[in-house]
Order: structure tokens, then C-alpha cells, then sequence
């Protein structure tokens, strides 16, 4: 069966649009005149290609009513709803690109897929952690315990994403138009005032010359800029798909001044929820590290959480490992050690994501208050020097100096 869209007039002569299940066009069109709606048109909706871009983006995009959709799913089903008729009901109120998602995932569960499969042929929706989450839940028949805890977590890593983006929102944007007024005064302005000033062959300051030069760089050879700019752009980015390319730019990372403190705290609070969402859902602990290891970009943390689990297997002590990677804190070392060795690791997890909750609030704001002042002053000092170096030879021409 296929998933189509439609427009139709109701019975009261107003406008409706929504998706039919049907296995033809005909049939979707018959389905719909048998509500006592008049078709105006039925299209198919295709499946998205896994690997296309606009599946991808529109994935990234759709997380908060995702997380919006698990929820509400757990409260129908903890309500006594049977699966099948939450979904239908939940496709009704959501938005057109992931209304045909949770369209397709009742079409599955209709065939008689299990939702963690239906889940999984959407990954860019739906990552594993969550079809792991949700699957766990139906093998041990508490697919709504699963469901509301999925919902937490994800209410949390999103909160946790955000604040980070916010931080770095604002130093974003400062460059941006900094970097686009430097642009418009070099190859507007400074060659306008500078070009009298030239004609009449006086002799410029030092410095004038210099931004005078850079101007006419940016003039009659932005194209070969430009051409420089993405060459290196495509050579950084072709090292950084190389594992040791990775590996050097994510210790680097970590290694930068206060950026690389908020990193580092941003994926420890990410590994202890993870970590503990799965746990509690009942993956066995290999299983869960390897899930955990997959949200996780940096490849010095990967390697720590490998590193974690193979002492664990085999039954030795945590901390060693864990101290020896240089990326957890000391306090995070010990609180791990001692909770795998008393069997209280999820709590000791849970704690340890809310304490570094505030840890990552506190170095966002740390990171904006110390870049808010220093690329206003930087942005100053550019603006400044381009302004000293047209305003030098107008009023020596003018013999005020």
C-alpha cells in the first residue's frame, strides 16, 4: 500500500487536505468519496530516499516534534489506545512533511511490522538510539515506559543542543557582518576616497598604502581569493575525513581555551544521558556504550567510551582507562569507577548529566560574555584602521595636520 495526499470539499462545502493509505490512486480516490468528500486531487507521496539531502534535512529540522510525537504516543498508549489507532490519530495533528512520516510508520505497523523496524527505515528521523529504546520496550511489553523515558531524553540532549547553538549564535553573526562591512569598505569605499588622492600624485601614508593594497586585491583579484578559499576549504575537509585528520583536529578541540572546556563538558553531559537512558531501558551495557559511542563525534571521547567498555568486559578496574584518556575530569573518573563497582551506574549517570547540565550552562555563558567584548573591540580596531588610513591623506591634503 502507498501513502497519497488529497484536497477535498467537505460535505459542507469547506476546503480539507490530509493523506490516504490506498493501494491506487482509484482506490484512494473511491476511499475518499465513500467519507462524502469531493476530490479535488490525490497525488502519491513518495518514500524518502535515505540517503537524499532533503530527507536529511528535513530530519534534522523535524527533532522537536519528534520528540514532541514520542511523547504524545506514550501518553495515548499509557491511556489503553492501541498502537495502531495512536498513530492514526496522532497523523491528524501534525505538520505535512512529518505527518507523512508517522502516516507511513501506521502503514508498517498495519502490515504487521513492529514500530522499532517501522522506526528504523527512517533513520534520519528516528536515530538508533531510539529504535533501540522502543524496541527494548516491546520485547519486554512496556513499549509506554520506553516511550516516556525516549521522550525525556531527547527533551533533554535537545535542550542541551540548543543552549550550545545559542552561545555561539551571537559571535556568529558579529563576524558576519563584520566581516561583510570590511568587505564593502575595501572595494567601495576606500577606492572612492583614495581614488583623487592618487590622480593628483601625492605621496599616502604608510598605512594607506598597505589598505590600499589590500583593497586592490580584493578588487581585481577576488576571484583568485575566492578559488584559494575553496581549495583550502576542500583540502581541510578531505583531511578531516581521514581518521588521523579527525583524531588531530578533535584533541585540538579540546585543547583550545574555554571553547574546548564547553566541549568537553557538552559531551560528557551527552554520554551520561545517553548512557543512562539506555541502561534504564534494559540494553545490555556493551550494547549501550556502542549506541552511546555512535551520538558522539569527537573521536577522542569514542575512543574513551572503547576503552571503558573493554575494561568493563573483562572485568578490571574503570578508573585506570578512564583517567588515562585525558578527557573526563577527575570527578567524573570516580563517580563511574564507583558506580559500576556497586551496581548503581545509572543513577550515578543521571546525577552526573544534571550536575554537568549546569556545568554547560555556566561555560556557554562563559564563552559569550568573553567573545561578546573581544570581536566588538576586533571589529572596532578593523573599522578603525580602515577609516584612520582614508581620513590620514584627506586631511594632510587639506593641511590640517
Amino acid at each position: 500500500m502507498a501513502v497519497f495526499e488529497y484536497k477535498a470539499i467537505d460535505m459542507d462545502t469547506a476546503a480539507v487536505s490530509g493523506t490516504v493509505v490506498a493501494d491506487s490512486p482509484r482506490q484512494a480516490r473511491d476511499s475518499l468519496r465513500d467519507r462524502g468528500l469531493t476530490v479535488t486531487r490525490v497525488r502519491p507521496v513518495a518514500e524518502e530516499v535515505k540517503s537524499s539531502f532533503l530527507a536529511r534535512r528535513h530530519g534534522r529540522h523535524a527533532q522537536t516534534e519528534v520528540t514532541s510525537f514520542v511523547r504524545e504516543l506514550a501518553t495515548l498508549l499509557t491511556a489503553g489506545i492501541p498502537l495502531l489507532p495512536a498513530l492514526q490519530t496522532l497523523t491528524r495533528q501534525h505538520s505535512r512533511h512529518f505527518k507523512t512520516v508517522i502516516q507511513q510508520l501506521s502503514d508498517h505497523v498495519a502490515e504487521g511490522v513492529s514500530l522499532a523496524d517501522a522506526m528504523a527505515r527512517h533513520p534520519f528521523y528516528f536515530e538508533e538510539l531510539c529504535t533501540s529504546i522502543v524496541r527494548v520496550g516491546e520485547n519486554t511489553g512496556s513499549l509506554e515506559k520506553s516511550l516516556h523515558r525516549l521522550a525525556d531524553f531527547k527533551d533533554k540532549a535537545n535542550r542541551l543542543r540548543n543552549r550550545v547553538v545559542t552561545a555561539l549564535i551571537y559571535p556568529a553573526a558579529v563576524c558576519t557582518i563584520g566581516l561583510a562591512v570590511s568587505i564593502f569598505l575595501m572595494t567601495y569605499v576606500v577606492p572612492m576616497l583614495l581614488t583623487t588622492l592618487t590622480q593628483a600624485g601625492r605621496e599616502l601614508p604608510a598605512i594607506t598604502r598597505a589598505v590600499k593594497a589590500c583593497s586592490d586585491l580584493l578588487v581585481n583579484w577576488w576571484w583568485a581569493i575566492l578559488a584559494v578559499v575553496a581549495l583550502v576549504t576542500i583540502a581541510v575537509r578531505a583531511i578531516l575525513r581521514t581518521g588521523r585528520g579527525r583524531d588531530i583536529a578533535d584533541r585540538v578541540k579540546l585543547r583550545v581555551p574555554v571553547l574546548g572546556d564547553l566541549l568537553r563538558k557538552e559531551n560528557t553531559s551527552r554520554i551520561a544521558i545517553v548512557l543512562a537512558a539506555l541502561l534504564r531501558s534494559g540494553l545490555q551495557f556493551v550494547e549501550a556504550v556502542r549506541i552511546t559511542r555512535q551520538t558522539i563525534r569527537n573521536r577522542t571521547f569514542q575512543k574513551a567510551l572503547d576503552d571503558y567498555a573493554t575494561a568493563v568486559s573483562a572485568g578490571s578496574d574503570v578508573a585506570g582507562p578512564l583517567e588515562a584518556s585525558g578527557v573526563f575530569a577527575p570527578m567524573v573518573v570516580q563517580m563511574l569507577a564507583v558506580g559500576q563497582q556497586s551496581g548503581e551506574l545509572e543513577d550515578m549517570l543521571e546525577q552526573l548529566a544534571d550536575a554537568y547540565d549546569q556545568e554547560v550552562d555556566i561555560a556557554t555563558r562563559r564563552l559569550t560574555s568573553l567573545l561578546e567584548p573581544l570581536l566588538i573591540v576586533l571589529l572596532a580596531v578593523v573599522i578603525g584602521f580602515i577609516a584612520m588610513a582614508t581620513l590620514l591623506p584627506i586631511l594632510e591634503a587639506s593641511n590640517v595636520l
